[in-house]
């Protein structure tokens, strides 16, 4: 069974779940009706199924690689990279004085979604670049904007960030690439940096590299970063890509997965670069960028767990082995029935969550509102930290319903779970999205998180009419979520550290309850909305209670423990 993007149940999201209505009336997103909506949907749906998806085991079976220093990437890639860039899908969020469409991030969202589903290697690509055109949109000078945003939003020049350093992964701190003054309002940057997704291709006319350096009167530590822009092929007096800059991909690395999209070291030297923002005070241009990509990493988790839920399905569909419940096929075995229905329930849980942190972000744009702004900065870390999480548990069970097939990689079960695993890493690791979420996040003493648990405990009661036992269960666990958030909201920082893994879990789970419940009210008890919320709030929500109990064990018990005790 191929690939199928689904547009459907992002219809049905945004139309009985998260309420995107309610975007679609504000004044800056007034144009994204739902003819409007449902045609971008159906659209970006034709494209992923019918050009993106051919492309994915391509991406891994033949992936790109640097031949005299030319990046070569995965045959046919160019050609999906064309599709995407000429359907206007790299720009939907840009500024339409640039050229861009100017819709909600909400339906970039799950178009970004359904791209990673179809090819993830390659969808990586135009996410960088959109990130990268945010990040100019509000920091750059308007000679900046006016040279790049059009040819990014367009898709004719890729974007990329480039923060990473041998010896400053997480502590961007310390990082060492410095920036010097050309004496002509440019810089001279000088610098290796590492982990570069998409350093450069070959079909796009020009990359872009966001570069984090140092100026020489620079503080140590993060406030003593400043951000670049450093193209690959500095620009004429036309706009047009001219000589080629000090810069260049060292190597490609040889990783896991995601084969087919190239992640370089680059070394540049003396290479030119104008200032993005203020002097020393890079890190707030980049966090935009990062901020907009978690979102999307998020999305990716999310995306590869619908692929490797689709071709698990069919592969139960079709494989006969033993004895089973109904039917020839293992579908009918109760512990594969099992697999499918939580990878199915879990996907729905993410999907909703990574919808709702997407709206929040379009009202708190569209209206400067604090109080959107607080949930959308609330739900990005749970978005991006669950989403990948799902994705890879999702991936996992895909190979293990495929049992041995799924070790051989014939079968492409195990691609999935290689692609996807390095979204628990990237852009800001699982564990320190659970970090920011206990520490940054709860700075205002958890009013964002009390504010979101109030919205939705109301809700709860409208939806108890025919599910009512449902309901019940699903109020219970926001009441012990709230509880442990006053808990952990009273404890020194460490403590919050040691339990934050399992509270972000544990405050996705409730959502996960919520939506599945939201779904079911507004679907149909009796339909599969109803039987896929009981699946979920009777075997995967009963999770909260112990991960409510890890929470409040703080950090006493880990630090018992010596190092001595962790290698006898």
């Amino acid at each position: 069974m191929p690939y199928r993007a689904p547009a459907s149940e992002y219809q049905f999201l945004f139309d009985k779940v998260v309420g995107f209505s309610r975007v679609a009336e504000t004044e800056k997103f007034a144009e994204a009706t739902p003819d409007v909506t449902s045609a971008i949907l159906e659209e970006a749906a034709k494209m992923c199924n019918e050009v993106l998806a051919p492309l994915q085991r391509n991406g891994d079976m033949h992936p790109a690689v640097l031949e005299n220093g030319v990046v070569r990437t995965s045959p046919a890639f160019g050609d999906g990279y064309k599709a995407i860039a000429e359907g206007g899908w790299v720009g939907m969020a840009g500024d339409p004085e640039y050229g861009g469409m100017g819709l909600p991030q909400s339906l970039v969202n799950a178009v970004n979604e359904m791209m990673g589903g179809a090819c993830l290697s390659l969808q990586l690509n135009p996410l960088m670049t959109q990130g990268q055109i945010e990040a100019l949109e509000h920091h750059a000078s308007d000679e900046i904007k006016e040279l790049y945003l059009p040819n990014l939003i367009s898709g004719a020049w890729s974007g990329t960030m480039n923060l990473t350093e041998p010896q400053a992964g997480s502590d961007v701190g310390a990082l060492r690439t410095k920036a010097e003054p050309n004496g002509d309002g440019s810089y001279a940057v000088t610098g290796q940096k590492i982990y570069i997704s998409w350093a450069d291709n070959d079909f796009t006319e020009n990359v872009c590299h966001l570069v984090l350096a140092r100026l020489p009167d620079a503080k140590p530590g993060t406030k003593g970063i400043s951000l670049f822009m450093v193209p690959k092929l500095i620009p004429d007096e036309n706009g047009k890509p001219g000589v080629a800059n000090s810069l260049k991909v060292v190597s490609l690395e040889h990783k896991m997965g995601l084969h087919g999209s190239p992640t370089a070291v680059m070394q540049f030297d003396g290479a030119q670069g104008w200032l993005v923002g203020e002097e020393h005070n890079g890190m707030a241009a980049m966090f935009t960028m990062m901020n907009n990509a978690r979102l999307g990493v998020g999305g990716q988790g999310i995306a590869v767990a619908e692929a490797a839920y689709q071709h698990a399905l069919a592969y139960a569909m079709d494989r006969k082995q033993g004895r089973a419940h109904e039917g020839e096929t293992i579908i009918g075995h109760a512990d594969v029935r099992r697999m499918l229905a939580e990878m199915k329930a879990d996907i729905f849980t993410a999907r909703a969550i990574s919808a709702a942190c997407a709206l929040a972000i379009d009202m708190g744009n569209a209206q400067d509102d604090a109080a959107w702004k607080a949930r959308a900065a609330l739900l990005t870390p749970i978005a991006k930290a669950f989403g990948t999480d799902v994705g890879i548990d999702v991936a996992q069970k895909g190979i293990q319903v495929h049992g041995g097939m799924g070790f051989i990689e014939e079968t492409g079960a195990a691609q999935y779970l290689r692609d996807v695993r390095v979204t628990a890493i990237y852009e800001g690791t699982n564990g320190i999205q659970a970090m920011d979420l206990v520490a940054r996040k709860m700075m205002d003493g958890g009013e964002a998180a009390y504010a979101l648990i109030d919205e939705l405990e109301a809700s709860i009661e409208g939806c108890k009419e025919g599910n009512s036992d449902l309901a019940a269960k699903v109020f219970t666990a926001f009441e012990t979520l709230r509880e442990t958030t006053e808990w952990l909201v009273e404890q020194d920082m460490n403590d919050r550290f040691a339990g934050s893994v399992a509270y972000l879990k544990l405050f996705a789970r409730c959502l996960g309850g919520y939506y599945h419940l939201c779904a079911a009210h507004r679907a149909g008890e009796d339909g599969v909305r109803g039987r896929m919320a009981r699946i979920y709030i009777q075997r995967l929500l009963p999770e909260h209670v112990g991960l409510a109990e890890h929470v409040r064990q703080g950090a006493a018990d880990l630090y018992a423990l010596s190092v001595e005790d962790l290698v006898a």
